[in-house]
C-alpha cells in the first residue's frame, strides 16, 4: 500500500532463523556492505545506530518527491535471482508501486506535462526573443545586420550540439539533475548576455545559453514518456511538441515590445528571469521520472540495508560502460541519417521546415519594419499569425489522435507506422500556400492583414509536420528511436542555424517577393516525400537494415506472453536502445542457425 511517509531503510544482523523473503536471507558477502554509491546526499539521513551491527536511513519526502512506498513490502517482495553477484536480485517496480511515474495520478503527470512544455517554450523563446532588439544592437555595438543575425544563429547551433551531450547524461544522472544544472548554466549566460559590452561576448554567450538550454529539447520528451503509457501519450506530446514552435513565435512578440521601451538589455534580463523563475520552481517541484535511475537507486538502497546484491531490471544484462554510452550517443546517429533513406528524407523535410521558421526571424523585420516602417513592438506582432496557425494545428492534433486510435483499435492494437503520415500529408500542401502568400502580398501598397494572416497557414503545416514526421520515425525505428530523433535535431538546427544567415543578403539582392518566394518553393518541392512513404513505406523499411531491427525486435516483443502490453513499456534511452539491439541480433543469428542446420 502506497504511503505518504519515507522510507525506513535498516540493515539487519543475521539471525540464524530468517524467512524465505530475498530481502531477509543471509549476507552472501560475509561482511559490510559496500558504500551507497548514486544515492543523491539530500536523500539520506542517518539515525542514531541502533546496535553496533544497525543503522537505519529515511528517504525523506521532498515536495518533488510527493509519494513513497511501504519499504517493508519492497524489501519483502519476491524479486527473481538469488541475491548473489553471479544471480542478483533483479528489483522492478511493485504492482501497486507509488514511486512508479506511470502510475501517478493523471492531475500530477498532465501538471509535469505543463511544467516541461513551458520549460522548452521557454528555451526556444530565448532564441527569437533577442530579435526585438535588432536595431538598438546593431547600433550600440557598431556592428552588421549579418553580425547582428549570428546572434539568433549561434543560439540554434547550440542546439544542434547540445543533445548529443545531454541524452546520454540524462541515462546516467537522471533527468531532474540535469534539468535543474542545465538550467541554473542558462540563466547564468542569459544574464551575462544582459551586461555584454561587445558583440563578440554577447555572440559567445548566446552559443553556450543554447547549448545547455537544449537539454529540455531532448530530457522533456523524455519525462512525457516516462509518465504516459502510449494509448495517453499522443495528446501530451501534442502539447509538449508545440512548445519548441510557439516559443520562437512569441518571442519577437515580447522581445520587439521590450526592446523598444526599455532596451535590448531587459530583452536579455527578461530571458533570464523566465529560465531562472522555471529553474526555482523545478527546483522544488521537478521529480525525477527515469525509470532506469529511480530502480537503480531502490537496488543499491535494498544492498545496503541487505548485504545481499540487488540490480535493477535494466542492469540485469550486459551493461554499457560511461565510454560505451557517449560513443553510440555520438556516432549512432550520423550512421542512421546517412545509411536510413527514412530518416535522412524526413529529417530535411523536417529542418527545411524549420530553417524557414527561423528564416522568418530575419525577413519578417525586413518586411514590416523596414518596408512599412513599423516599430519593433508593432513588427513582433506580425508573427501572430503564425501563433494562431500552430494553435488550429494543435486543436487538429487532437482528432488525428482520434482517428488513429480507430485504426490501432480496427487493426488488433497495433497500426504500420505509415498511418501516422496522412497529417502530414495534409500538411505538407499547407506550408507552399501560407508562404507563397506571404510572399506576393507582402508589398507595403497591400493591407497588412495579407501577409500577417499568411503566417496561420504556414504555422499550421509546421506543427503537423513535426509531429506527424515524429511519431512515423518513432514507430518505424522502435528501439532505435531516441538515435533517430537525435540526428533529427542535430540537422534541424544546423538547417536553423544556416537559414537566418543569408537571408538578408537574399532579400537585398532579390527583393521581398522572390526572396519570399524561395522558401516557398523549397517547400513545395518536399510535399511528395511524406505521399511516397505513405504508399510505399512498407518496402522501403524492409530494404532498410535498421528499420528492419526495429521490426524484428518489435515483433520478439509483441510475441512473448510474459511481455506487458507496448503501451506500458517505459521509453528507453541510449543503454535501453543497445541491449534490444543486441537481442534483436542474437535471435537473428540463432534463427539463422537453425535454418542452416536444417
Amino acid at each position: 500500500m502506497a504511503s505518504q511517509r519515507a522510507y525506513s531503510f535498516t540493515r539487519q544482523p543475521d539471525p540464524e532463523n530468517m524467512s524465505n523473503s530475498p530481502a531477509d536471507s543471509g549476507s552472501c558477502c560475509g561482511g559490510p556492505p559496500s558504500p551507497m554509491m548514486g544515492v543523491q546526499p539530500e536523500d539520506l539521513t542517518t539515525l542514531p545506530p541502533l546496535s553496533s551491527s544497525t543503522a537505519t536511513w529515511t528517504l525523506k519526502v521532498w515536495p518533488w518527491r510527493r509519494q513513497t512506498t511501504d519499504y517493508q513490502k519492497i524489501k519483502d517482495h519476491k524479486y527473481p535471482g538469488k541475491g548473489t553477484m553471479e544471480s542478483p536480485y533483479v528489483v522492478d517496480w511493485l504492482p501497486d508501486d507509488a514511486e512508479n511515474p506511470m502510475g501517478w495520478t493523471a492531475f500530477y503527470r498532465w501538471a509535469l506535462c505543463i511544467f516541461v512544455a513551458i520549460a522548452t517554450l521557454a528555451v526556444t523563446f530565448c532564441s527569437s526573443a533577442y530579435s526585438g532588439g535588432a536595431r538598438e544592437i546593431i547600433h550600440d555595438f557598431g556592428t552588421t545586420q549579418i553580425k547582428f543575425v549570428l546572434g539568433v544563429s549561434l543560439f540554434v547551433l547550440g542546439f544542434a550540439v547540445g543533445p548529443l551531450l545531454w541524452a546520454p547524461l540524462s541515462e546516467i544522472f537522471g533527468r531532474r539533475l540535469l534539468f535543474i544544472v542545465t538550467y541554473i548554466i542558462l540563466t547564468a549566460f542569459n544574464a551575462g548576455a544582459c551586461g555584454a559590452q561587445n558583440i563578440d561576448t554577447l555572440l559567445v554567450l548566446r552559443f553556450f545559453a543554447g547549448a545547455v538550454g537544449s537539454s529540455p529539447l531532448t530530457n522533456a520528451g523524455g519525462t512525457i514518456a516516462d509518465c504516459f503509457p502510449a494509448k495517453q501519450r499522443g495528446l501530451a506530446t501534442c502539447v509538449f511538441a508545440a512548445a519548441p514552435f510557439m516559443g520562437p513565435a512569441l518571442g519577437p512578440i515580447v522581445g520587439g515590445f521590450v526592446g523598444q521601451t526599455i532596451g535590448w538589455r531587459w530583452i536579455e534580463g527578461v530571458m533570464a528571469i523566465f529560465s531562472g523563475v522555471i529553474t526555482i520552481v523545478g527546483f522544488f517541484l521537478y521529480p525525477e521520472t527515469y525509470a532506469p535511475v529511480l530502480l537503480r537507486k531502490r537496488a543499491l538502497m535494498l544492498s545496503q540495508d541487505t548485504g545481499l546484491h540487488y540490480v535493477s531490471k535494466f542492469e540485469a544484462q550486459k551493461k554499457l560502460k560511461y565510454s560505451q554510452l557517449f560513443k553510440i550517443s555520438l556516432s549512432r546517429p550520423w550512421i542512421l541519417l546517412f545509411k536510413e533513406p527514412i530518416v535522412l528524407l524526413m529529417s530535411i523535410y523536417m529542418a527545411i521546415a524549420y530553417g524557414i521558421l527561423y528564416m522568418l526571424f530575419a525577413a519578417y523585420p525586413i518586411v514590416f519594419q523596414q518596408k512599412r516602417g513599423w516599430s519593433p513592438g508593432i513588427g513582433g506582432l506580425a508573427f501572430l499569425g503564425v501563433l494562431v496557425g500552430m494553435l488550429f494545428a494543435i486543436v487538429y492534433t487532437v482528432f488525428e489522435n482520434i482517428r488513429y486510435s480507430k485504426v490501432v483499435d480496427r487493426l488488433g492494437g497495433r497500426a504500420p507506422p505509415e498511418e501516422r503520415l496522412p497529417s502530414a500529408i495534409v500538411a505538407s500542401f499547407f506550408l507552399p500556400v501560407g508562404l507563397f502568400w506571404f510572399a506576393w502580398t507582402n508589398s507595403p501598397s497591400i493591407h497588412w492583414i495579407s501577409p500577417v494572416a499568411a503566417g496561420a497557414p504556414f504555422g499550421f503545416g509546421m506543427v503537423l509536420v513535426f509531429l506527424a514526421v515524429m511519431n512515423y520515425l518513432i514507430d518505424t525505428y522502435v528501439i532505435y528511436a531516441a538515435s533517430v530523433l537525435a540526428a533529427n535535431s542535430v540537422l534541424r538546427s544546423l538547417f536553423g542555424m544556416a537559414f537566418p544567415l543569408f537571408t538578408s543578403s537574399m532579400y537585398a539582392n532579390l527583393g521581398i517577393h522572390w526572396a519570399s518566394s524561395i522558401p516557398a518553393f523549397l517547400a513545395l518541392a518536399c510535399i511528395p516525400a511524406p505521399i511516397i512513404f505513405y504508399l510505399y513505406g512498407s518496402k522501403i523499411r524492409g530494404m532498410s537494415k535498421y528499420a528492419t531491427e526495429a521490426e524484428e525486435a518489435l515483433n520478439k516483443m509483441m510475441s512473448r506472453p510474459s511481455q506487458a502490453p507496448m503501451e506500458e513499456k517505459e521509453a528507453g534511452g541510449i543503454a535501453e536502445e543497445e541491449k534490444a539491439r543486441e537481442e534483436v541480433i542474437i535471435q537473428t543469428q540463432e534463427t539463422s542457425g537453425q535454418k542452416e542446420s536444417v
